[in-house]
C-alpha cells in the first residue's frame, strides 16, 4: 500500500494542480499508509491532517516510535526482545510481543516502511483518530497535553457502517437463525475480513464450540499457514469441507456456520446476540463496544495484540484464551469452551464483564451525540477548516 501511494504522487500533484485552477483548496486528508502525500500538500500550501483509523493507544506508539528506534540498546533487534513493558503516557503497559507484528524484528523491511511512516507523521497539522474520550481518556489526554510536541488530535470515533453493505440469500439465513434464538444466547465468531487459522487450530475451535454447549453463529474461511491469507488470497475452496468430521451434523441444533461473510454490524446488534469471539481489528472492536456485546479476544496480526491487552486488562470487558505449549502453541478445545462459558454463561466474572462493556456502550453513543465528545472534536475541526477558508 506504501508503495503504491509513494508511485502515485506524481498524478496526485497533478491532480491537485488541475483542481486548484477551478476551486479553492484548504487542506488534505491522508491515510496513514499515504504519509509522503503530506508533502505535496505543504507545496499547494494546504493544511494536512492524517486519518488514524486505529487506537490512539497505537498512535501513542506509533509517535513514540522513532524516538524509540535510537536507543539501539533497548531495541537492538527489534521490539520483540524487551526486556520490560512499554509504558507510554497513559496508556496501558505493553509487553514487546504485543506490539504491532510489523515492528518485532528490526532486520525486516516491514519494521523500516512502519518507521519511515511514524516518522513523517510529524508533519500532519492534526492527527483525526476513530476513538472517543471516555475510551482512551488517558492516551487522549496525554497528547493533548504534550506541549506541541505532536500534532493536535481529533478523537472522533466511533466512526463505523451502521448497516452491512450486501446481504445475500446465504447471509439472510443467519439473520432468520438469529431471530428463533433466545436473548443474549449466541456467540458470534469471526476472525474479520482477511483472518485465517491453521488447520489444526480451525478444527480445535470447532470442537471448543461444540464442547460448550452454547449457541453459536461462526464465520468460516478455509485454513491457512498465515493469519491474513484472506487479504492476500482468492478463497476458493468451501471452508466447510475442512471442518472435523460429523461436526456440522453435530451441532446442528446448537450453531449456524456461514462460509467466508456474514452481515456483523446486524448480527452484533442483534439481541440474540449476546457475545462475540473476535481477532481484535480495531473496527471490530469498536462494533463490539456500541453494541455491548462482551468479547474473547484471539488476535492475529497488525496491532491486534495491542487492542487485546487494550480490551482486558484496559477495559475489562474480555476474556484472552490461553494457548497450550504443549500443542504446538494452539488454543485447545477445552480452553475454548471455558472462555465461552465464562462469556456466555450467567456467573460473577460473565456478569461483571457484560456491565462494564454496557459502560462503555452508553459512553460511546453519548460520545456522538449533540454535546459529545466526539461531536465537539469534529466541530473543532470543522471550524479550523471553516476559519482558513475564510482567510
Amino acid at each position: 500500500m506504501h508503495e503504491t501511494v509513494k508511485l502515485s504522487l506524481p498524478s496526485l500533484r497533478q491532480a491537485l494542480s488541475l483542481l486548484s485552477f477551478h476551486i479553492q483548496l484548504f487542506a488534505l486528508i491522508a491515510d496513514v499508509f499515504s504519509v509522503d502525500a503530506l508533502e505535496i500538500a505543504k507545496q499547494f500550501n494546504l493544511k494536512s491532517y492524517v486519518y488514524f483509523p486505529m487506537s490512539v493507544t497505537s498512535l501513542c506508539f506509533c509517535l513514540k516510535f522513532p524516538e524509540l528506534d535510537e536507543d539501539h540498546e533497548m531495541v537492538s533487534t527489534g521490539f520483540g526482545d524487551l526486556s520490560q513493558p512499554l509504558k507510554l503516557p497513559g496508556c496501558v503497559p505493553l509487553n514487546g510481543k504485543d506490539l504491532f507484528d510489523t515492528v518485532q524484528e528490526r532486520s525486516s523491511e516491514s519494521y523500516k516502511t512502519v518507521l519511515y511512516i511514524c516518522k513523517r507523521l510529524h508533519l500532519a497539522d492534526g492527527m483525526i483518530v476513530n476513538s472517543f474520550l471516555d475510551l482512551e481518556r488517558g492516551a487522549i489526554t496525554s497528547l493533548q497535553e504534550s506541549n506541541h510536541k505532536h500534532p493536535p488530535i481529533y478523537p472522533v470515533g466511533p466512526i463505523l457502517k451502521t448497516e452491512s453493505t450486501t446481504i445475500n440469500e446465504s447471509t439472510s439465513k443467519c439473520l432468520k437463525w438469529l431471530d428463533n434464538q433466545q436473548k443474549n444466547s449466541v456467540l458470534y465468531v469471526s476472525f474479520g475480513s482477511g483472518g485465517t487459522l491453521t488447520h489444526d487450530q480451525l478444527h480445535e475451535l470447532a470442537l471448543g464450540l461444540e464442547m460448550s454447549g452454547h449457541k453459536f453463529l461462526w464465520v468460516v474461511r478455509a485454513p491457512s499457514r498465515s493469519t491474513s491469507s484472506a487479504y492476500l488470497n482468492s478463497q476458493n475452496e468451501n471452508p466447510l469441507d475442512h471442518m472435523p468430521k460429523g461436526f456440522i451434523e453435530r451441532t446442528k441444533g446448537q450453531g449456524f456456520v456461514v462460509p467466508s461473510w456474514a452481515p456483523q454490524i446486524e448480527i452484533l446488534r442483534h439481541c440474540s446476540t449476546g457475545g462475540f469471539l473476535t481477532h481484535c481489528g480495531w473496527n471490530s472492536t469498536l462494533e463490539s463496544v456500541l453494541y455491548g456485546k462482551p468479547m474473547i479476544v484471539w488476535p492475529l496480526f497488525a496491532e491486534q495484540r495491542m487492542n487485546a491487552v487494550l480490551l482486558t486488562e484496559k477495559f475489562k470487558v474480555a476474556v484472552w484464551p490461553k494457548f497450550d505449549e504443549n500443542k504446538h502453541g494452539i488454543i485447545v478445545k477445552e480452553e475454548v469452551a471455558r472462555v465461552v462459558k465464562l462469556i456466555m454463561e450467567d456467573d460473577q466474572e460473565g456478569n461483571e464483564t457484560r456491565r462494564r462493556v454496557q459502560v462503555f456502550q452508553d459512553a460511546a453513543t453519548k460520545a456522538l451525540g449533540e454535546d459529545g465528545s466526539s461531536a465537539r472534536a469534529i466541530s473543532n475541526l470543522a471550524h479550523e477548516l471553516k476559519y482558513m477558508g475564510d482567510m
